[in-house]
């Protein structure tokens, strides 16, 4: 499986394009998508599914032009439906999508086995997506380098997030890598000893 990393949108989230030879999926499209959809044709993918860590508009704005261009199925947490008419961050406005509720648990992605984590406390349908095979985990805005996601925004919650990075994504083997929704990625093992808003959390 290949991983490309697109900085799109205002705050240069990072979206995250996974791949076999033939198939691809997107993980947080959080602007103009013209890059992503590009490199499609360029290496002759299909896209199959875009995958949302949460939906604030800076990991979504592109997601309709995504299904519209591609024909993909946008997917993400019923618990953060509230936030598709929340105008307090929609700067610029996010066109309207759909999308199908994501569960916990096992997902079959490209030929390998994808676990969704439920990790909330930035919003209350945060999800990281979690690849065994590659050691790989996505985490969008829950963890970040030596940070954590923000929880001053409707349906944050410290405590929440917290709990949720501790008991999801501190007991991953500690050689995985995290992959956030902003900024370098950092590995879990480095982040159990150095993160400095979870203290001592090894």
């Amino acid at each position: 499986m290949n991983s490309v990393l697109f900085p799109l949108g205002p705050l240069e989230t990072n979206c995250y394009l996974l791949h076999t030879d033939s198939r691809a999926l997107i993980i947080d499209v959080g602007g103009d998508p013209a890059q992503v959809l590009d490199y499609l044709r360029q290496h002759n993918l299909t896209l199959t599914h875009i995958l949302c860590t949460h939906l604030h508009f800076d990991h979504t704005f592109g997601v309709q032009a995504l299904i519209r261009a591609t024909g993909a199925t946008a997917y993400a947490s019923d618990k953060d439906r509230f936030l598709l008419e929340d105008r307090s961050m929609g700067i610029p406005p996010v066109e309207k999508y759909a999308f199908v509720n994501l569960e916990a648990g096992p997902l079959p992605l490209l030929g390998t086995t994808c676990l969704v984590l439920p990790t909330p406390g930035h919003t209350p349908g945060g999800l990281s997506f979690h690849f065994p095979e590659y050691l790989a985990v996505f985490a969008g805005d829950c963890l970040f380098y030596r940070s954590i996601g923000r929880t001053d925004f409707a349906g944050g919650d410290f405590a929440t997030l917290a709990a949720s990075i501790r008991t999801q994504i501190f007991t991953l083997p500690g050689e995985t890598i995290v992959y956030p929704g902003h900024g370098p990625h950092t590995g879990v093992e480095e982040e159990k000893i150095h993160n400095p808003y979870l203290g001592s959390a090894a």
